[in-house]
């Protein structure tokens, strides 16, 4: 909610209780006595309101009938504590709050760096982020940016760092250090938005590496045309999937445990290790069974002749055991 429209529902909630006490005095100005002219006027009875409400006091007009009385005790206090918290909780809301929040946002920014910026905390964010957290990732190494509260309560819970904001805009992006940080992975729930979060990033982060989701296969062309350098298309892959599980019962479920970290094998991205360099993707020093390289962007399989002898510099894509299942 713009603040403009925020102060201006809180002070028309404290206007409309006030006039509420200024029709239950006027009706009731025969039970109250002005102790200067002996007459209640209505200009009386607005600024006995405002003295009353406000618990100033002077004595110059008060009640004396058991009714005006009763109608003080048990109706225009519960409004004036009303009244006054509604001041207050303004006053803390955009000043001590703000202020708050402010200093807290500048302490976080001095230490962001190696991050991870994760922009829409949707369905695919929000278990995108779960999954880095299990993998070993630190919760507070992550940044979540999204324009719904809810959905940043969410991730505030498991312990991220959150913002609430318009992730195509440069100012919410350059809040977050995006310049810094170690990738980022946008998922804004439509293509276009996603897209124009993708061209965002990439002016203000020429080399940061960006993941994004898009639903269209149409669209994951200009995905990577906007600068993302893994487009991730959830229809297309759940097409490989259904595929896959039409040529046996387990080869679905195999391809999802490689996908996971609770799995009993996972994948693994890495360079190549420098007691690597001269051996076959078969002799990995971890162990692990490589299944492809890169070699200046370029994919070799492990049955490709470029994969008999790793070089300084190769990217090693490779399935390993998750910890807790011991060897392959």
């Amino acid at each position: 909610m713009p603040i403009w429209a925020d102060v201006g529902i809180r002070l028309s909630a404290a206007l409309a209780l006030i006039f509420l006490v200024v029709l239950l005095h006027w009706s009731d100005r025969e039970g109250l006595v002005d102790h200067h002219d002996g007459v209640i006027s209505f200009l009386d009875v607005v600024y006995f309101t405002m003295i009353s409400v406000t618990t100033t006091g002077f004595g110059d007009i008060a009640p004396v009938s058991d009714r005006s009385r009763l109608i003080e005790a048990a109706v225009v206090t519960p409004i004036r504590f009303a009244v006054i918290f509604i001041f207050v909780g303004t006053a803390y809301n955009f000043i001590i709050k703000r202020s708050w929040e402010k200093w807290r946002m500048a302490r976080i920014q001095k230490q962001l760096s190696g991050h991870i910026v994760v922009l829409g905390f949707g369905i695919s964010g929000s278990e995108a982020v779960r999954e880095l957290i299990d993998r070993g990732t630190e919760p507070s190494c992550i940044v979540v940016i999204d324009p719904l509260e809810r959905r940043l309560s969410e991730a505030e819970a498991l312990g991220c760092n959150i913002m609430a904001g318009d992730a195509t805009r440069d100012d919410t992006l350059m809040a977050v250090q995006i310049g810094q940080a170690k990738s980022v992975l946008v998922s804004a729930g439509r293509d276009d938005t996603s897209i124009l979060i993708v061209l965002t990033v990439r002016h203000l982060a020429p080399d940061v590496p960006i993941s994004v989701v898009v639903r269209a296969t149409d669209n994951e062309l200009l995905a990577h045309q906007a600068g993302a350098n893994n487009v991730i298309n959830p229809v297309h892959f759940t097409g490989l999937l259904l595929a896959g599980s039409a040529e046996g019962t387990h080869v679905a479920d195999y391809l999802t445990d490689l996908a996971s970290v609770s799995g009993k094998v996972q994948l693994v991205e890495r360079p190549v290790a420098a007691q690597e360099v001269g051996r076959s993707i078969k002799q990995l020093a971890s162990g692990g069974l490589g299944l492809r390289i890169y070699r200046d962007g370029q994919p070799f399989s492990y049955s490709d002749i470029e994969a008999s002898e790793l070089r300084a510099g190769d990217v090693v894509v490779e399935v390993i055991p998750t910890p807790e299942n011991g060897d392959l």
